[in-house]
């Protein structure tokens, strides 16, 4: 078919028909109210909150019995300690609060600014300090982001896998960071609902949740990542498809739009950083000031080099743990998950495992990654009821001690 000939058919089968929806689209029937609909998904989704709940309830108990044996106060292990405590102060001062260390510039600019904000508006509304509000925020937005991810399971495998993926990722080792005023579950919220909204073609939601993560912290890379790549296919299969330039706005303008908000937030902050200091790399130069940074893994490798000749045991076990990451990667692309999905789990993992920061903190970045228990939750969702409740009932009791472990040691997580 000459070129002519085929502009013409994708005219006259592509665009025509667009035109005419757009130009002529036949009344619709109003559907149930929001509040209705909202109703709706939360009875759907109450069987996965419940064991969500009962997975970080659980956790909480065996640190309370921990903690009372050590004479340790349990809000204050929870709400004023490590990167807590940072998130309080910007809250209650702004920011502007370096600390000087023989390791560099700790700057409270390195903290993304809306959970301290959020925090500071419940202490205006709640009779509690910052560190109470980030307490409050926390525990919300972690039932928010479990709602999400069940809702993402539900979505792809059904209601079963949906409530153990719930449940699967309230007990990962490192969950016991999601009962703290810390800014995971507030992100991971955020991530969970946009890949939602993708996997549900709403595109200007994906963006704008995308922006509010892109606030939240810098690993929100990864969502922007997952809205804007399947956009650019998109308009690149079009293009491909014959549709002209000029007409692609029009017919994506959704996917536009979405991709367009995705990376407010974090050009935003950016930005503010960058007026702040006086340098269009500030923040960069605040990051490298906590020792952190994109460096390819080689703090990774020294790392596990350092653990394998000093700790053998220590540094099998972290070789097995990051070959049970690699894994879980490989299931999550032989499960075809969608491309959002792909995108953000293999993006949190690079920027987590890339960068040269504390290494402790690792496991704790990675744990947004929801879709990587994805595998786990279908084989499990298959299971009789009583076995796949005992399995998750077993994971949130090994997650449970080793968070109050962790909790009641020396290091922040």
């Amino acid at each position: 078919m000459s070129p002519s000939g085929r502009a013409g058919t994708v005219r006259s089968v592509i665009i025509a028909p667009m035109l005419e929806r757009t130009q002529a689209r036949p009344a619709v029937r109003p559907g149930p109210p929001l509040r209705e609909r909202v109703e709706a998904a939360a009875r759907e989704a109450a069987p996965a909150l419940l064991a969500y709940a009962a997975v970080r309830l659980t956790g909480l108990l065996v640190l309370t019995v921990a903690a009372a044996a050590g004479g340790r106060d349990v809000p204050e292990v929870l709400s004023r300690r490590w990167d807590a405590v940072w998130y309080a102060r910007i809250a209650e001062h702004g920011y502007g609060y370096t600390v000087l260390t023989p390791g560099g510039a700790h700057s409270d600019l390195a903290f993304f600014p809306l959970l301290p904000a959020l925090e500071r508006l419940v202490s205006a509304l709640v009779p509690v300090g910052p560190g109470g509000a980030g307490l409050l925020i926390g525990w919300t937005a972690s039932l928010v982001a479990a709602w999400g991810i069940y809702a993402v399971g539900a979505r792809l495998h059904g209601p079963a896998a949906g409530t153990v993926l719930a449940a699967l990722w309230g007990a990962t080792p490192t969950g016991f960071v999601q009962s703290m005023a810390y800014t995971e579950t507030l992100f991971t919220a955020f991530a969970a609902w946009a890949l939602y909204a993708l996997l549900t073609g709403r595109w200007p939601e994906a963006g704008a949740l995308a922006a509010l993560a892109g606030l939240t912290r810098p690993t929100a890379v990864a969502v922007v990542l997952a809205v804007a790549v399947p956009a650019a296919l998109l308009l690149a299969r079009s293009w491909r498809a014959g549709i002209p330039g000029r007409m692609l706005p029009r017919l994506h303008a959704p996917a536009l739009a979405g991709l367009a908000l995705a990376p407010l937030g974090l050009a935003f902050y950016a930005l503010y950083v960058a007026v702040r200091r006086g340098d269009p790399f500030g923040y960069f130069a605040v990051q490298a000031g906590w020792g952190n940074g994109l460096d390819g893994g080689r703090a990774l490798a020294a790392f596990v080099h350092l653990q394998l000749r000093a700790h053998p045991p220590a540094g099998l076990a972290l070789c097995a743990a990051l070959g049970l990451l690699g894994w879980l990667l490989l299931l999550s692309v032989r499960q075809r998950q969608p491309l959002p999905l792909l995108v953000y789990s293999f993006t949190v993992v690079a920027v987590s495992l890339a960068g040269s920061g504390y290494f402790g903190s690792k496991p704790r970045l990675i744990m947004p990654a929801f879709p990587l228990l994805l595998p786990a939750a279908v084989v499990i969702a298959r299971q009789q009821p009583a076995r796949a409740t005992l399995i998750c009932a077993v994971a949130a009791l090994v997650s449970a001690v080793y968070g109050a472990v962790t909790l009641l040691g020396p290091g922040p997580p």
